[in-house]
């Protein structure tokens, strides 16, 4: 063992690890993160040591009560980017050698019959089960914001695209609202998630299992997992978990990107009917009228970084054998990384939403009467032409009115009698032009109008407020 680190192997080698290996192989700047789960998991494995009588009552008061003092210090000593200066190489080096400070000789029998493999595994999951639980938060209040802007800007009227061209008109809420059930299953997987991640490793070893006769149920609930892992070698090589997360992160980034590219769109001056607030936006280092919605394109462009990490620590797991090897040292870094970046994409989302203005006389400015092409052939439908044939007569009513240089609204009465007699009097007719109208009439579930917006509001706000009992 080094005069100048504590180390927690050594014992047959003769020199000491080259400075090139040190700089790849140790983790204390990753994973100094950790400080407060591996002090909790190991109460907890003291705890079931002294219970099974491998642990006396005085070295097990006295590893607690260092623990407690190793905790205060290590919260003391990070510094600004939260890491620990300390020469371990990781922070479960670290915890050991500060505990033997404070608890002498009784430090040494903490990691009786425990391994690194499965106390890095312990570590990262309560991490993961703490940190994925203020994820879920922020995505709660993201969900809770765009509900409630739908609710406000329920009477907003504004073009709905399909192909990025005009399609039909919409109610800008039903435009929200499509986001917040993309979002609201993104909470549902985090849920689902979180379940299976709730297995306890401790107590596997290293990867045979432990030859102590503790109680692993027991160690397990005492450190809030539901479970414990079934088998010893799959503890310790799984990062199946990671892998989820990544995943769910990289879909879940998608969603925003996709939310942040539509907001963009509608904030240039091309569209114009939203605006992003000064909090959320930046000008141009040379052009003064600027209003850049950086804070959108960067939470685009956080999407391919997340969906990277999700491919790149997959191909780090395709060729590996079985149980630990050292290559996935990498989960936590890119776990922390991808978390980060995350959190603060919602967060960004969160406050540009909240703070944005929606200009509804330039929405429904955008709106033409081309849009009311498909309500001109349900029109017909009703009055008992076959859609297939309603569609080919407004598509003639498209090029008559092209012909004429008009839009469908002012093509005269006439000329749409000339091409189809069921187009009824000129009144019927110009009930057909009316966007309030046009939304109304999608009725069903899940559609565009008052009462189908308000029952997909009713349905997200139960379902807030279940989801924060």
């Amino acid at each position: 063992m080094s005069e100048n680190r504590y180390q927690l192997w050594g014992g047959c080698f003769e020199e000491e690890a080259s400075q090139d290996l040190r700089h790849l192989n140790d983790s204390l700047a990753v994973d100094s993160r950790l400080f407060r789960e591996d002090i909790h998991g190991s109460r907890a494995w003291a705890q079931e040591l002294n219970k099974s009588n491998h642990l006396s009552d005085d070295h097990y008061n006295a590893i607690i009560e260092g623990l407690n003092k190793v905790e205060i210090d290590i919260e003391r000593d990070l510094n600004a980017h939260g890491c620990l200066l300390d020469k371990e190489e990781d922070i479960h080096s670290v915890v050991e050698r500060r505990l033997q400070e404070y608890a002498g000789d009784a430090a040494l029998h903490l990691h009786t019959a425990r391994s690194r493999n499965d106390q890095s595994a312990t570590d990262t999951k309560l991490w993961m089960l703490s940190s994925l639980k203020n994820m879920k938060k922020e995505l709660l209040q993201l969900i809770s914001v765009v509900t409630s802007r739908a609710e406000d800007e329920i009477n907003v009227i504004a073009p709905g695209y399909t192909h990025l061209q005009r399609a039909q008109p919409i109610r800008w809420s039903h435009f929200m609202l499509s986001y917040a059930w993309l979002l609201k299953d993104d909470v549902s997987r985090l849920n689902e998630q979180a379940r299976r991640l709730s297995t306890c490793p401790l107590g596997s070893g290293a990867l045979a299992g432990c030859a102590l006769p503790i109680d692993r149920e027991r160690l397990a609930h005492s450190l809030g997992f539901n479970d414990i892992t079934p088998n010893s070698m799959y503890a310790v090589g799984s990062r199946d978990y990671i892998v989820e997360f990544l995943n769910w992160a990289a879909l879940c980034s998608v969603h925003l990107s996709r939310l942040a590219e539509d907001l963009i769109i509608y904030s240039t001056q091309e569209f114009g009917f939203v605006q992003l607030s000064d909090k959320f936006s930046t000008g141009s280092s040379l052009m003064p009228q600027k209003r850049n919605p950086d804070g959108l394109e960067l939470v685009r462009g956080a999407a391919g970084m997340l969906l990277g990490d999700s491919f790149s620590f997959s191909c780090t797991l395709k060729g590996l054998p079985s149980t630990y090897n050292k290559d996935l040292q990498v989960d936590k870094e890119i776990t922390f990384r991808s978390y980060d970046r995350l959190m603060h994409c919602v967060k960004v989302m969160n406050g540009t939403i909240r703070t944005m203005t929606v200009n509804q006389d330039k929405a429904i400015g955008l709106l033409d009467s081309s849009m009311l092409a498909t309500d001109l052939a349900h029109a017909l439908v009703r009055r008992g032409v076959p859609f297939r044939k309603a569609h080919h007569i407004v598509g003639s009513v498209l090029k008559r009115a092209a012909a004429l240089g008009v839009d469908l609204q002012h093509m005269p009465h006439k000329e749409y009698i000339a091409i189809c007699p069921e187009f009824g009097s000129q009144e019927e007719l110009e009930k057909v032009f009316s966007w309030e109208s046009s939304v109304e009439q999608y009725k069903s579930a899940g559609g565009t109008s008052r009462d189908a917006v308000g029952n997909q509001l009713q349905l997200l706000q139960k379902w807030l407020q279940d989801e924060h009992c």
